[in-house]
């Protein structure tokens, strides 16, 4: 289809005033009129262009110190930051700009977006947890800080997935353990879990694991330590149907206690051996 001339001349002209912008840009990079360069800043951010506006926030918060001026500028370089989903950095500078300006009007709203910007980095379950960690952190100081913000329910919401997430982490790296057959740390690990996490989803899962792991290691033990292992298999079991009575791994749960039963009443005509 042939082009008309009025779209040419429309694209004319659009890369004549794009030119032009830019060039207006590169010389208000080299400006050295500290005022023209933080209006055009504040108009940049206001439009949404976050790139062009934190550029030239960057070179001019050095030179605001003192005035008026800095402490808006400070706040919007770390929101450009946040705005381009460089969270590291956003989190990083809004701290900075809640030491710096504590009683701001802009801090309510700077200390959420530094915890959010935490939450925003924190990496998936199956990752190290230590961003998620400090997110929580920072969110718990916000709503201490701030018990009824405007931000309350969002940030509530936040700290529900990331607790979430810690609660998959430490259930997944349990369940490693016993996948891995190292049947003495995973019981460990998932007797740590349910204490920790007694309402979660994995509740059930962990309590049939950790019999499982039990039994597995009783049965895998020296015959002198087989009978006390056995007995906290007995136990697990007990728990275990106690609390989930309708589970659908109760066949397998009896079978083991059953077995166990059946391996301390063996034990018991057997002379205990030395520890090995």
């Amino acid at each position: 289809m042939p082009i008309s001339r009025l779209t040419v001349l429309f694209l004319l002209v659009s890369t004549l005033l794009l030119g032009a912008c830019a060039s207006g840009y590169q010389k208000l990079l080299k400006s050295t009129d500290v005022n023209k360069k933080y209006a055009a800043a504040v108009q940049y951010y206001e439009k949404g262009d976050f790139f062009r506006a934190g550029t030239l926030l960057e070179d001019l918060i050095p030179l605001l110190k003192g005035r008026p001026e800095a402490e808006k500028a400070q706040f919007y370089f770390a929101n450009t930051n946040y705005k381009q989903r460089n969270y590291v950095l956003s989190a990083f500078y809004f701290k900075q700009f809640t030491d710096t300006y504590p009683n701001s009007e802009y801090t309510e709203e700077a200390t959420f977006l530094n915890a959010k910007s935490l939450f925003l980095d924190s990496p998936g379950f199956e990752l190290d947890q230590t961003n998620t960690v400090s997110a929580l952190e920072s969110i718990q100081d916000f709503l201490n800080r701030y018990p009824d913000s405007k931000f309350k329910a969002e940030t509530d919401n936040m700290a529900q997935e990331l607790q979430k997430k810690l609660e998959n982490k430490a259930f997944e790296s349990a369940r490693l353990y016993y996948q891995l057959r190292y049947n003495q740390a995973a019981v460990v690990a998932l007797t740590n879990f349910q204490l920790q996490y007694p309402a979660s989803a994995f509740a059930e899962q962990a309590a049939f694991l950790r019999l499982t792991a039990q039994y597995s290691w009783a049965k895998e033990s020296v015959e002198s330590k087989q009978r006390e292992r056995y007995l906290e298999a007995v136990s697990f079991y007990q728990q275990f149907v106690d609390t989930y009575p309708k589970s659908k791994n109760l066949k397998a749960a009896q079978d083991m206690y059953d077995s166990s039963q059946a391996e301390i009443t063996r034990l018991k005509a057997v002379p205990t051996a030395a520890a090995n």
